[in-house]
C-alpha cells in the first residue's frame, strides 16, 4: 500500500511497554513516524526504532515546547500527533486513508475523539469519556501552542482554516493502574499549579472548601462517569484528586512566595 503523505510524532518518556501500540497503529500506512524522547531511562528509544521509527532525543521544557519542537521535524505537510497512550483504531485508519484517496482533503484540520480505554480493557466502555480534539492538521494553517502546560493544535491567525471532523475514534489508555494515576496526577498537578501562580492566579479559601465538591459532581454526572459503574465512581474520584490537588499546590506556592518574600 502506498504510504500517506503524513508524518506521525510522539513524545515519550519511560514508555517502552507502550510505545508500541502508538507506532504499530500508523507505521504500515504513514510515510514517517517520529517519537521525541525527553531522557528515558528505559528502553523507549531502542524499542521505538526497533519498530521503525525516527528517534531523537530533546529535553523537557513543557508539553507545548515539546510538541513544537516535533512538528519541526516533520517532513510532510500533513502531521498526525498522537501521545504514547494512544493508538489510532483500525476503523480511524481506513477513514484517514479514504480522505486522501482523491488527492488534498477538503479541510486544513481534522478533529478525532479521543476515548478512554481500561488499562486492562480490549475496547472502552460504551459510556467512556472522550475528548474531541484537532490531531490531524496541515502545518502551514495549524500547529501547536508554545504552552508548558496545555497541548493543543490551534488554528494559525490570519489563515482560513477550515475544519473537519473523524467519525472514529482513538483509544487513549491514559493510565497504567491507579498508583501510575496517582504519580502522572502528582506530576501534572504540580505543573499546573505553577503555571496559575504565573499567571496570578491565587485559589481562594472558599475555592478550595468546594472544589472536591464541584470537582466531582463535574467528573460523575456531567462526564458521564455514572453510567460506567463502580469504575465510573473510581474514575470521579480520580478526577476530583486531580483537580482538587493542582489549587492545593497553588495555594502552597503563594504561601512560600509570601513567606521568602518576608
Amino acid at each position: 500500500m502506498k504510504k500517506l503523505p503524513i508524518s506521525v510524532f510522539i513524545i515519550a518518556q519511560d514508555e517502552e511497554d507502550r510505545i508500541p501500540k502508538p507506532i504499530k497503529s500508523v507505521i504500515d500506512w504513514v510515510d514517517e513516524v517520529i517519537v521525541i524522547d525527553s531522557g528515558s531511562a528505559d528502553k523507549t528509544q531502542e524499542v521505538s526504532a526497533s519498530l521503525g521509527a525516527k528517534t531523537v532525543f530533546n529535553e523537557w521544557k513543557g508539553y507545548g515546547p515539546q510538541k513544537v519542537y516535533g512538528e519541526t521535524l516533520c517532513k510532510n505537510e500533513w502531521l498526525l500527533n498522537l501521545d504514547a497512550d494512544e493508538e489510532v483504531t483500525p476503523e480511524l485508519k481506513q477513514e484517514i486513508i479514504s480522505l486522501f484517496e482523491n488527492g488534498e482533503p477538503d479541510c486544513q484540520a481534522y478533529h478525532m475523539r479521543i476515548k478512554v480505554i481500561g488499562s486492562f480493557d480490549k475496547k472502552p466502555h460504551r459510556f467512556a469519556p472522550a475528548h474531541n480534539q484537532l490531531r490531524l492538521y496541515h502545518k502551514d494553517y495549524a500547529g501547536f501552542k508554545n504552552s508548558t502546560v496545555h497541548d493543543s493544535v490551534v488554528p494559525k491567525e490570519g489563515v482560513n482554516c477550515k475544519l473537519g471532523q473523524f467519525n472514529n475514534i482513538v483509544f487513549h489508555r491514559s493510565f497504567r493502574s491507579y498508583s501510575h494515576a496517582i504519580a502522572k496526577i502528582n506530576r501534572y498537578s504540580s505543573m499546573q499549579a505553577e503555571h496559575m501562580f504565573s499567571k496570578g492566579r491565587k485559589p481562594s479559601a472558599i475555592r478550595i472548601i468546594i472544589e472536591p465538591f464541584i470537582s466531582f459532581i463535574k467528573g460523575y454526572f456531567f462526564k458521564g462517569y455514572f453510567l460506567m459503574g463502580i469504575d465510573g465512581f473510581i474514575e470521579g474520584l480520580i478526577y476530583t484528586f486531580a483537580r482538587t490537588l493542582r489549587i492545593i499546590k497553588a495555594r502552597e506556592i503563594w504561601k512560600k512566595h509570601k513567606f521568602e518574600s518576608q
